[in-house]
């Protein structure tokens, strides 16, 4: 393979990353403002906080700015951070789930968490190699 095809397959491998996760984000930004009673039984459950439904809209907001940091491929180092940040924790307070995948129905669909987090962690390696929507537009 030589450079040049190697540079494209890398670039495209990047776009798949930032759409797919990208959507993997929205959809959770969405929910928030969807079934904002979701936030507020999570929040309890898993971090054991309680949140109003009006902090859940703020953290939907802050999860679709990101998504369409991520779909546009801008802002890379702090958006790419962020989406791996938030998810991290997520992964990390659901280790119960994690560790027992069949002690209730609905576990074992915890470890698709997982590869996200790799795959998160993949495009925030490899932000530098990344070329946005914007970077393409402004480069020819």
């Amino acid at each position: 393979m030589h450079d040049e095809e190697r540079t494209q397959a890398v670039t495209r491998a990047l776009l798949v990353l930032r759409f797919t996760l990208g959507l993997f984000l929205l959809q959770w930004g969405v929910e928030k403002f969807v079934v904002p009673q979701n936030t507020v039984a999570i929040w309890g459950h898993f971090y054991g906080l309680g949140v109003s439904q009006s902090l859940g809209y703020l953290f939907g907001a802050v999860e679709i700015a990101i998504a369409g940091c991520l779909f546009l491929g801008v802002f890379r180092t702090v958006a790419y951070g962020a989406a791996l940040a938030l998810h991290a924790v997520s992964v990390l307070v659901s280790w119960r789930q994690l560790v027992d995948p069949w002690g209730d129905p609905a576990n074992h669909l915890f470890i698709a968490s997982v590869p996200v987090l790799g795959a998160l962690i993949a495009l925030f390696l490899l932000r530098h190699r990344d070329r946005g929507l914007l970077d393409r537009k402004m480069n020819g």
